[in-house]
């Protein structure tokens, strides 16, 4: 029993010897690899995952998908000369009215025939546009069209073998959804952030005048406007355009144009040069009780008509002063920004049922839209 014992101990002797020599000298023996070394002290890694498998997890697979066709975009503009020599301008500002200004933000090939997609505020009164791509590519860019009214723009690059982005379904999003977020913050070079989608339909945010934002918590911060946000399987679901922000970076509130306007928006500029809208003349404002009380309407919801544009679409169909809008064609009408997108949506020349309270009385009225005047004005960069 006692050499039982003894034949025992020297075999576990020599198996913890083998042991420490094998994990020292050849780790990969037993699944391990060095991971470096600090002092005298050897680190070793887990196992890892083989070449090519995604991990438990991981976005890698659609950020790898989706990262080459989202853009860099820096611009520059010109100085006003005559202001730059002006010499109170001068004497505020110093030789710095000189140099040009610059902007960066980011875009989304949507094309191979390089068509990208970016955000109005991101190339308003550029005079040069420069397009730098993830395989570090630079090409200049030219404006094929713009759309401040959902602040989105169109450019056109010429290059060969463009990768482009696979363009998802917004409207079948929800709240909940993964999300990534991509682009070129504060010039840092490309960046991938993720999130979930926080809320969906976002309006009446004074951004857009069209707006029916995406909301996500993905870290969104300046240069990021024009980037893309896609799904977990790397699909565009809308471009990045406006944070919340009390200090300039991501506080979690970002918001998103969904693909689905962008597509109309780049159908709309590329066969057209512009994007057709319906538009009936109307002044709309919230229904309030101060304006129901004014006007003596019993409505409770809907969008009151406080003016009307002398012979334009409304008033040649019947619509007063005073009248709240509750239904566009089959679309309920809740708010101003809802009777906007529903209007916008109708086609020039085509008459729509519209559904609205006068008093007490409830009425129905078919309107035909004319066409959207383009904006006169280009709204300030954000």
């Amino acid at each position: 029993m006692r050499r039982f014992w003894l034949l025992f101990s020297q075999t576990i002797t020599v198996l913890l010897a083998a042991y420490f020599v094998v994990a020292t000298l050849k780790p990969d023996w037993l699944g391990r690899r060095p991971g470096g070394v600090i002092g005298n002290v050897t680190l070793f890694e887990a196992p890892g995952t083989p070449a090519g498998q995604p991990v438990a997890g991981s976005f890698s697979a659609a950020a790898k998908k989706a990262s080459p066709a989202v853009v860099s975009i820096n611009t520059s503009k010109t100085p006003d000369r005559a202001m730059a020599q002006d010499p109170w301008f001068r004497f505020f500002f110093g030789e710095r009215g000189n140099e040009p200004q610059v902007g960066l933000g980011s875009g989304v090939i949507v094309s191979p025939d390089g068509y990208v997609l970016t955000n109005n505020h991101v190339v308003e009164g550029a005079d040069e546009i420069e397009v730098i791509l993830n395989d570090a590519r630079r090409t200049r860019a030219k404006v094929i069209g713009t759309d401040p009214d959902t602040d989105l723009a169109i450019l056109k690059i010429e290059l060969d073998k463009l990768p482009v982005i696979s363009l998802g379904n917004s409207d079948q999003m929800e709240v909940g959804d993964q999300v990534l977020a991509i682009g070129n913050p504060f010039g840092v070079g490309q960046t991938v952030t993720s999130g979930i989608v926080s809320a969906l339909g976002r309006n009446q945010l004074g951004i857009n005048t069209f707006e029916n934002f995406i909301q996500t918590d993905a870290a969104i911060n300046p240069g990021n406007s024009g980037g893309a946000l896609v799904d977990v399987n790397g699909n565009l679901m809308g471009i990045n355009t406006a944070i919340y922000s009390r200090s300039g970076g991501s506080m979690g509130i970002g918001f998103a144009i969904p693909v689905s306007t962008a597509r109309l928006v780049l159908e709309g500029i590329v066969k057209d040069g512009q994007v057709t809208r319906g538009w009936i003349g109307v002044e709309p404002n919230e229904l309030s009780p101060e304006l129901a009380e004014t006007f003596g309407v019993k409505a409770r919801k809907g969008v009151i008509i406080t003016g009307v544009l002398q012979n334009g679409p409304a008033a040649q169909a019947g619509i007063r002063p005073g009248d709240v809008i509750t239904q566009v064609g089959d679309n309920d009408v809740g708010n101003v920004s809802e009777l906007l997108s529903n209007v916008a949506a109708l086609k020039p020349g085509v008459a729509t049922p519209f559904e609205l309270q006068r008093g007490n009385d409830k009425l129905k009225l078919d309107v035909t839209p004319g066409q959207r005047p383009r904006p006169r004005m280009q709204r300030a960069p954000r």
